[in-house]
C-alpha cells in the first residue's frame, strides 16, 4: 500500500480527485488511499509501472496469470484494484500478448507441445523444486523418494534423499539444505501437489519474499528442467547399479551426489557453460 500510496500522490489524476472528492460518486477514501467506490472498496491503479507490474502478475506469471483470456483476467484485477477503462485496457494487453496469439486453444493444429520459459536475469532469479519417488527398494535409512531443486539458468542441482514427500520434508530441505548453504532465491517453480502449495510451504516463502510459481498437471512442460533432470537420473541410477552391481536397498541413492555433482559439471545445448565451469 505504501508504494500505491506514493504512486497516487504523484498521479495528476488522482490528486484532483483526492482534492474534490465530493464531486467524484465513484471514488472513496481510505486511510490516504483513494479507492473505487465497490464493495469492497479497491484501490484506485495509477497508470505507469504500477499498473503494467499488476497487468503482468495477472496475466503472465503461471501463479496468477498463465495467459487466460481478457474475462478471466478482468475479472481476477477487479477483485483487487482499478482504474479507469479496465476493460479496453486489459482487452489491448491481451490482443497485443504474442503468446497468447501463438498458442491460442482455437487453434486447429498447435505449434507443440514445448512452451520454454523465458530465462531468467541472472542466477537464483528463477528455481525448480520437485520429488521423484517413490523409489523401490527402499533404502536401509528409509529413503524411498529423491527431493530436486535447479537453478533454470545456470543448471545448478542440488538433491537429496528422503523419506518420504511431506511438506515437512521440503520445508526442511529449503531451510537447510538451500537457503542456509545458497541463499534465498527470488521465484521458485513447482507443480501444484499438496506438499508445494501447503499454508506451511506458503508461510516460509512470504516473509522471505520468495514468489512462488506453479506448473500445472495439464501443462507439465513448464517445469520441464526438473522433469528432464528426474529422467536423465533415472537413467544414471540404472546405469551405477549395472556398473557396480548393486542391486541392494542403498543401490538407488548410495550414488545420488555423484550423480548431482556429474549433472552440475557438464555442459548442454540449452547452457554451453557448465554450472561450475
Amino acid at each position: 500500500m505504501e508504494q500505491l500510496g506514493q504512486a497516487q500522490q504523484n498521479d495528476n489524476y488522482a490528486k484532483n480527485i483526492l482534492n474534490n472528492i465530493k464531486n467524484y460518486k465513484h471514488y472513496t477514501v481510505k486511510s490516504d488511499i483513494l479507492m473505487g467506490r465497490s464493495n469492497p472498496p479497491v484501490p484506485y491503479v495509477p497508470q505507469g509501472d504500477l499498473r503494467r507490474t499488476i497487468l503482468h502478475i495477472y496475466h503472465d506469471t503461471a501463479a496468477n496469470g498463465a495467459h487466460f483470456g481478457r474475462n478471466t483476467t478482468l475479472h481476477k484485477i477487479k477483485q483487487r484494484y482499478f482504474w479507469p477503462s479496465m476493460y479496453k485496457g486489459i482487452n489491448n494487453c491481451i490482443k497485443s500478448c504474442i503468446l497468447c496469439a501463438q498458442f491460442n486453444p482455437r487453434r486447429q493444429k498447435p505449434p507443440g507441445t514445448l512452451k520454454p520459459i523465458k530465462p531468467p536475469d541472472g542466477v537464483w532469479q528463477l528455481v525448480s523444486m520437485d520429488f521423484h519417488g517413490p523409489i523401490n527398494p527402499t533404502s536401509q535409512r528409509g529413503n524411498k523418494y529423491i527431493i530436486s531443486f535447479t537453478d533454470i539458468l545456470s543448471k545448478f542441482v542440488v538433491t537429496k534423499a528422503v523419506r518420504d514427500n511431506t511438506v515437512q520434508t521440503v520445508v526442511i530441505f529449503l531451510k537447510e539444505d538451500i537457503i542456509a548453504k545458497f541463499g534465498t532465491p527470488r521465484c521458485m517453480l513447482t507443480d501444484n501437489e499438496t506438499h508445494f502449495i501447503s499454508t506451511v510451504t506458503n508461510e516460509l516463502f512470504k516473509p522471505i519474499c520468495i514468489t512462488h510459481l506453479y506448473s500445472t498437471s495439464y501443462h507439465p512442460q513448464t517445469n520441464g528442467q526438473i522433469e528432464r533432470y528426474n529422467s536423465t537420473m533415472d537413467a544414471k541410477i540404472q546405469g551405477e547399479r549395472c556398473r557396480f552391481g548393486t542391486p541392494s536397498t542403498s543401490a538407488p541413492f548410495q550414488h545420488l551426489q555423484h550423480l548431482q555433482h556429474l549433472f552440475s559439471t557438464v555442459s548442454t545445448f540449452s547452457a554451453p557453460s557448465a554450472p561450475f565451469l
